[in-house]
C-alpha cells in the first residue's frame, strides 16, 4: 500500500515529466490561437495588428468551410467502417490455425509500417491510374471501360487508401482480443447446438466489443488529421478537401496565417468533441 511519502516521491520525479508535456502541447496552442487572432501575411507587410474573431467568422463563413467537414466524416467514418469489419474477418482467419501462420500475419500489418505518401503513391500509380493501373487492365479484361478513380469516385478511392493501411492497425488489436477468447465457452456453445454465426454474433462479437471501441478511439483521432494521401493524389480537388487540407490551403497557399491558424482552432475544437463522445463510449464499455 503506497504511504503519502511514496505519493509524494512519485508525484515529484513526474513533475518534470508533466512540466515538459504541458510546455509541448500549450506553446503551439497558445501560438495558434495568438495568431488565429491577428492578420498575418507574411507575403504582404507580415503582422497587421489585432482583428478579434474576424477571422473565425471568415472561416466558417467561407463556401468551402462545411463541404470540408462533410469530406471529413465521410473519410473517418467510410475507413472506419472498413477497418473494423475487414479487421473482424481477418482477425478470425488468422487465429486459425494454418500453414506459414507467422508470415502471413507479418504480411497483414506490413502495410500499417508504409508512410501515408508512399501508400499513396503506390495506390495512384499502380492501381487506380486509368490508363497503366492494375484496375484497368482488370476493367478492359471484362470488356469495360476503366474507372478514372480519383476524379470519379474520389471519397471512396481515398476511402480505401486509408483503409488499407489503418486496417492492420485494428486487425492487430482484434486479434489480440479473439486470442484471449475463453476457448472453453465455444466449445460448450458447439455442443449445445449454436452453429457458426450464432457463436460470432452471441460470444465473439461481445468479447471484441472494447477491442472496437478502442480501435474507433485511436484510429478517428489519427484519422481527422489525414492530409498526405490527399495532397499526393487529389490535391483536394473533386470534393476531397478534407478541414486539414483547407488549413494547409488557407495557410501555405493563401499565405494567410491568421486564417488558418482559425483553422486550426476550429480543428482542434471538433477533434475534441469527437474524443469526449468517444471516450464516454469507452468508458462505458471498459466498465462492463
Amino acid at each position: 500500500m503506497a504511504t503519502q511519502h511514496s505519493r509524494s516521491a512519485a508525484r515529484v520525479m513526474m513533475a518534470p515529466a508533466v512540466f515538459l508535456l504541458l510546455v509541448w502541447m500549450l506553446v503551439p496552442l497558445s501560438m495558434t490561437v495568438w495568431f488565429s487572432l491577428r492578420s498575418y501575411l507574411p507575403l504582404r507587410g507580415g503582422d497587421q495588428g489585432f482583428v478579434g474573431l474576424e477571422n473565425f467568422v471568415r472561416f466558417v463563413s467561407s463556401s468551402a468551410f462545411w463541404p470540408s467537414i462533410v469530406t471529413t466524416l465521410m473519410i473517418v467514418g467510410g475507413a472506419l467502417l472498413i477497418s473494423i469489419v475487414f479487421g473482424i474477418l481477418l482477425a478470425i482467419l488468422l487465429d486459425q490455425p494454418m500453414w506459414g501462420q507467422g508470415v502471413v500475419r507479418i504480411l497483414v500489418i506490413a502495410p500499417f509500417f508504409v508512410m501515408p505518401t508512399v501508400s499513396a503513391l503506390v495506390w495512384k500509380n499502380m492501381f487506380m491510374d486509368p490508363v497503366n493501373g492494375l484496375f484497368a487492365h482488370l476493367w478492359r479484361f471484362f470488356g469495360a471501360d476503366p474507372v478514372v478513380w480519383l476524379s470519379e469516385m474520389p471519397i471512396f478511392a481515398l476511402v480505401v487508401i486509408v483503409s488499407w493501411q489503418w486496417l492492420p492497425f485494428a486487425t492487430l488489436i482484434l486479434l489480440t482480443a479473439i486470442q484471449s477468447l475463453d476457448g472453453e465457452q465455444m466449445e460448450a456453445a458447439e455442443m449445445d447446438g449454436a452453429g457458426p454465426l450464432s457463436r460470432f454474433f452471441h460470444l465473439t462479437l461481445p468479447h471484441l466489443s472494447r477491442a472496437i471501441t478502442i480501435v474507433i478511439l485511436i484510429q478517428t483521432i489519427f484519422l481527422l488529421a489525414v492530409f498526405a494521401e490527399i495532397f499526393v493524389t487529389t490535391g483536394g480537388a473533386f470534393g476531397t478537401r478534407t478541414l486539414t487540407y483547407l488549413i494547409y490551403q488557407r495557410v501555405l497557399e493563401s499565405q494567410n496565417v491568421g486564417l488558418g491558424s482559425a483553422g486550426g482552432v476550429y480543428a482542434i475544437i471538433l477533434a475534441n468533441i469527437i474524443a469526449l463522445f468517444l471516450m464516454r463510449i469507452v468508458g462505458k464499455n471498459l466498465d462492463r
